[in-house]
């Protein structure tokens, strides 16, 4: 597995490791840990346009996704650009369109609310048409349930669902989740993490532990 192809899949287009995607763009405020991919129907290489909405650099915030995450088709994060000013009268972003507006006042003398980066941890899966808003944060292990809007800060092995998303429950105890979180299995060599592999798909806390003991 090589995590700078960008199709990883021998013969799908489909899917696209989104590290090398980002890295051959322009693009300066989004980035992606290895293994991290996203799938679309119908072209993935677009992620970076049509995933990553109202990316215009005003709010000069980023996007941050962990290592080993699974997006589906249609996942979108809405960055803080996407935000209109709202302490005073009017919400209209006059400026925008230039000219007389803009010298009335530039829109780099609105008062917009300031926003937090959007961090995706690592291992987090985002189901099909999931909308990330503005200064979300996702914690390691979390899953998201297929059209959910996140507006809110999701717990490290969480699955969460709906509009706004809620938490429906956790994936494991609280010290199971405090074990998982020492362990970072998505740091280690992937070598380790390759003989790991069938117990990260169908062992438990306690197995993983003794592998991690093992090693």
């Amino acid at each position: 597995m090589n995590p700078e192809k960008i199709y990883p899949i021998d013969g799908f287009k489909n899917t696209v490791l989104l590290k090398p995607l980002i890295e051959a763009s322009d693009v300066s405020n989004v980035f992606a840990g290895e293994y991290s991919y996203y799938s679309n129907f119908n072209d993935p290489t677009q992620f970076l346009t049509e995933s990553v909405l109202y990316n215009f650099g005003i709010s000069k915030t980023s996007l941050r996704i962990g290592k080993f995450c699974a997006f589906a088709h249609g996942v979108k994060f809405v960055m803080a650009d996407a935000n209109h000013s709202t302490s005073g009268i009017t919400s209209f972003p006059f400026a925008v369109f230039g000219e007389k507006w803009a010298e009335s006042l530039p829109l780099s003398e609105y008062p917009f609310k300031k926003y937090k980066d959007i961090v995706i941890g690592n291992d987090v899966w985002l189901g099909m048409d999931v909308t990330i808003m503005p200064g979300v944060s996702i914690g390691h292990g979390s899953i998201v349930g297929a059209q959910s809007v996140v507006a809110s800060d999701v717990p490290p092995y969480s699955i969460v669902a709906g509009n706004p998303a809620r938490v429906i429950r956790d994936r494991y105890s609280a010290d199971e989740k405090e074990a998982l979180l020492d362990l970072q299995w998505w740091n280690w060599e992937i070598e380790k993490i390759e003989l790991a592999m069938p117990t990260l798909v169908k062992g438990n806390v306690s197995e993983l532990i003794k592998f991690a003991q093992e090693q």
